[in-house]
């Protein structure tokens, strides 16, 4: 059964089914738990429908199809389980709370009927989660020793795809529309969604882009970023290629496949940190509705700011920096609660995921793994490092098109005549006394 490991190349899963049987039922289930919760949105559904319908094309490459089933995976599982006699269902491992649910319904099934569940690592992640733990602990709460663990780590080789599959005789069922579902329109920029594109834009990132990350990751105008993270979290592309086909032009990439593991072993162990601190500092956050809801629009005042929540807004995906950026100001310049603003980035990134998104949120509030949970990020000095001459704020904020270079991050010094032209608002709060406000209430003013 497919879950988030949407493709035919190095796919444990497909490749034991492969081997165990003559043949092989490729599965998808679209879940109603997940299509009633509020993580079925829109984007996430458009570039869904891409990838199982790529998928699909994968399959009929190698002799069988996509077969599409909806409702509770345990129960249809089940179904297509006893309609022809499967011995083994075959599915990735993967750490939410639900999905271990989810899990542990499906192996209940199939046991009541004398079935197996064989669930395989190494799918989704490169380290199995718990595969690597400290003396004494379940998990690794800082990254730096994590990260030295977790590179010693032994790694499996990459599986090719299975030569052919032979698909029983069984009714396909309908490929959806991302329309059907989640209804709603997706971002206009949206990415397109599925292996054959993930593939390609692995094989360009790693014969040139990669090799300067290190240089140019950080830089927002030039987004020297790979833009693989949607494929990470839909499996269309394996991690464990990626960063064997890397690790020799960009270790400091790599490093950032290993935060990606380093958090799913985090949630793996603390399942909870999904909508609960994980070192609570018992903060009382504001719940002012305004501000939240500037912030949400790209009208905070702040250049910088604003431009990472309208990408987000334009393409369903938001460049890591800015992505800092911007939860830092919600979460210590506004001192708003970082539930919120994780809330709002399941609402639109395609690329959202519990294990990333919910810590990488506690990491910049002060709640997660951060050793310096007091840091905050000033928009400004971020905004002249990390966008110099102004080009990203300019191409995602039309209204400040014609303002020349680093004045872009401080329109507020603009003339009045010049700032009423500009249809821009003035910024919602004052850097310093937002910072104060967090830090005042952490104890440490």
């Amino acid at each position: 059964m497919f879950t988030r490991d949407l493709r035919v190349h190095d796919n444990p899963v497909l490749h034991a089914a492969a081997a165990a049987a003559e043949t092989v039922i490729p599965l998808f289930v679209l879940d109603e738990t997940i299509g009633r919760s509020g993580f079925n949105r829109p984007n996430r559904a458009a570039f869904l429908a891409d990838c199982l319908h790529d998928l699909d094309r994968g399959l009929r490459g190698l002799g069988a199809r996509l077969v599409v089933r909806g409702g509770e995976p345990a129960e249809e599982v089940a179904r297509l389980a006893a309609e022809h006699d499967v011995a083994e269902v075959h599915v990735a491992a993967d750490v939410s709370g639900y999905a271990l649910r989810r899990e542990r319904a499906l192996r209940e099934r199939l046991a009541s009927a004398r079935r197996q569940l064989r669930v395989h690592e190494t799918v989704t992640t490169v380290v199995p989660p718990g595969a690597v733990t400290p003396s004494g602990g379940d998990h690794f709460a800082v990254f730096t020793p994590y990260h030295r663990h977790w590179s010693a780590a032994p790694k499996r080789q990459v599986l090719a795809p299975p030569e052919r599959l032979r698909l029983p005789r069984v009714q396909a069922g309908r490929l959806p529309s991302g329309e059907e579902i989640c209804p709603g329109p997706a971002a206009p920029d949206l990415p397109r969604g599925g292996e054959s594109l993930a593939r390609q834009l692995l094989a360009a990132w790693a014969e040139g882009p990669a090799a300067d990350y290190a240089d140019r990751h950080d830089d927002l105008a030039a987004d020297g970023t790979s833009r693989l993270s949607p494929h990470l979290h839909f499996g269309t592309l394996s991690p464990t290629e990626l960063c064997w086909r890397t690790w020799r032009q960009s270790p400091e990439f790599v490093r950032q496949v290993a935060w990606r593991d380093f958090h799913h072993q985090v949630l793996a162990a603390r399942p909870r940190c999904a909508v609960e601190d994980y070192r609570t500092k018992h903060d009382r956050w504001r719940g002012d509705a305004g501000e939240l809801a500037a912030w949400r629009e790209g009208r905070t005042g702040y250049p910088i700011v604003d431009a990472g929540m309208r990408q987000l807004r334009r393409e369903g995906w938001m460049h890591n920096r800015a992505r800092m950026i911007v939860a830092s100001f919600l979460t210590k310049t506004l001192y708003h609660d970082w539930r919120e603003g994780a809330r709002h980035f399941t609402d639109l990134l395609v690329d959202a995921d519990v294990a990333n998104n919910q810590l990488n949120w506690q990491w910049v509030a002060g709640t997660g793994t951060d050793s310096r949970p007091n840091r905050v990020l000033n928009p400004l000095l971020q905004a002249e490092r990390y966008d110099p001459r102004g080009e990203y704020v300019r191409r995602y904020l039309p209204e400040l098109a014609d303002v020349p270079g680093p004045q872009a991050h401080r329109p507020w010094t603009l003339p009045a005549d010049q700032r009423r032209a500009l249809d821009y608002p003035e910024p919602i709060v004052d850097l310093r006394a937002g910072a104060d406000r967090f830090l005042t209430a952490r104890g440490k003013r």
